[in-house]
């Protein structure tokens, strides 16, 4: 039965776990550094690291530290960071990210949000700005495949970056789900109206990472119950439509289809549904494309999952926040360190970001600290 130390055949790639480090924004440079040089580099224990979401064009973000990948400095960065995971025989996804209209209103340069349709997302707000304005009403995209480009030259600078693949954000409320959600997307022309019109774009998105990676080498990262940013279909369009794409995704043999669960915190307004991300595991053909599954599984959980054989890896975010050696601890049945240092959650310097213990630091924090005690 496998178990988080089975090792992972990803494509041509042999994971050495099943322990997937999720993408976790952090905000922390627009051009990565040193800081996340070493952030990365400690969580290289990680059969799979899947970087935050990385801007494929500069656009206005409530996280204004989030990093791009549409310079020239920001892919020696991010290469400074592949050469240092893969020295420490890690693997490394980049995940392509573009937020369409929920970018912040007054960041933008001048530019309008854009979207699939002039439809603007509900409930939300931005901190940075005084008064917190929420989102506004996107320009809709007039030709798609412009945004399909952009995503390829995004993999295009990847690949010179060095990494081993990319994952395409299709979650969340972000650009291509906007695309693939029939609330989001009221097109009339082939990029919306019917399920295949409406997953036209991501699927457009795949082929061309494709093209530059090969297919074994790109993922995607799905989360059908919707929720966030003001995204969510009813139960019968969602199973019709995500079964449609993960099927297309499937025959395009990916190196792995990531699925994320509902999550009742990014959705106050009650927006999304507590959809069984499982019932999709029968399309997925595991010989050639691998089942991840990610979104509030503790570590009795996602052991029960892998053994089971209901996903073949586990992916895990905050428990990688706190855990630099999450995936050794797992491994080992070490107890996890939960405590999260929120001023540090997003932005700032290494407090909260960096300077979390290994189990080893850990334990002898904890044994100076009684021997100061007694």
């Amino acid at each position: 039965m496998p178990s988080y130390s089975t090792p992972l055949k990803l494509g041509p790639l042999l994971l050495k776990n099943r322990v997937i480090m999720a993408s976790l924004t952090r905000d922390r440079n627009r051009i990565p550094g040193p800081l996340q040089v070493e952030y990365y580099t400690q969580r290289a224990g990680a059969g799979l690291i899947l970087t935050e979401g990385t801007f494929i064009e500069e656009l206005g973000c409530e996280w204004s530290n989030a990093p791009g990948i549409y310079t020239n400095e920001q892919v020696a960065g991010w290469k400074k960071i592949v050469d240092s995971v893969h020295a420490r025989q890690g693997l490394i996804y980049i995940q392509l990210w573009h937020i369409g209209r929920v970018a912040h209103p007054l960041l933008q340069n001048g530019r309008p949000n854009v979207g699939p349709s002039a439809l603007a997302a509900k409930g939300g707000k931005f901190s940075q700005i005084k008064g917190e304005p929420g989102y506004v009403v996107p320009e809709a995209i007039k030709d798609p495949t412009f945004y399909i480009s952009l995503y390829k030259q995004a993999a295009e600078r990847a690949k010179e970056a060095g990494f081993d693949g990319v994952e395409l954000h299709s979650a969340n409320g972000y650009l291509p789900h906007q695309f693939i959600d029939n609330t989001s997307n009221h097109r009339t022309d082939q990029w919306g109206g019917s399920v295949e019109n409406r997953c036209r774009f991501p699927l457009g998105i795949i082929d061309e990472l494709s093209r530059v990676y090969g297919n074994d080498r790109v993922g995607i990262k799905l989360s059908p119950s919707g929720g966030y940013n003001d995204i969510g279909m009813n139960d019968t369009d969602t199973i019709e439509t995500y079964g449609y794409l993960i099927k297309e995704l499937n025959a395009r043999r990916l190196a792995y289809i990531q699925l994320a669960r509902y999550w009742a915190f990014v959705d106050p307004a009650g927006r999304g549904k507590n959809v069984d991300i499982f019932q999709w595991r029968k399309l997925i053909n595991s010989e050639h494309t691998a089942f991840f599954v990610n979104t509030d599984f503790d570590s009795e959980e996602g052991a029960k999952v892998l053994e089971s054989g209901m996903a073949d890896a586990i992916v895990f975010g905050r428990l990688y926040i706190s855990n630099p050696d999450l995936a050794e601890r797992l491994i080992k049945n070490r107890e996890l360190n939960t405590y999260l240092n929120m001023q540090g959650l997003c932005g700032g310097g290494r407090e909260g970001y960096t300077n979390y213990p290994t189990y080893e630091k850990q334990k002898l924090q904890q044994f100076l600290s009684n021997i100061e005690y007694l």
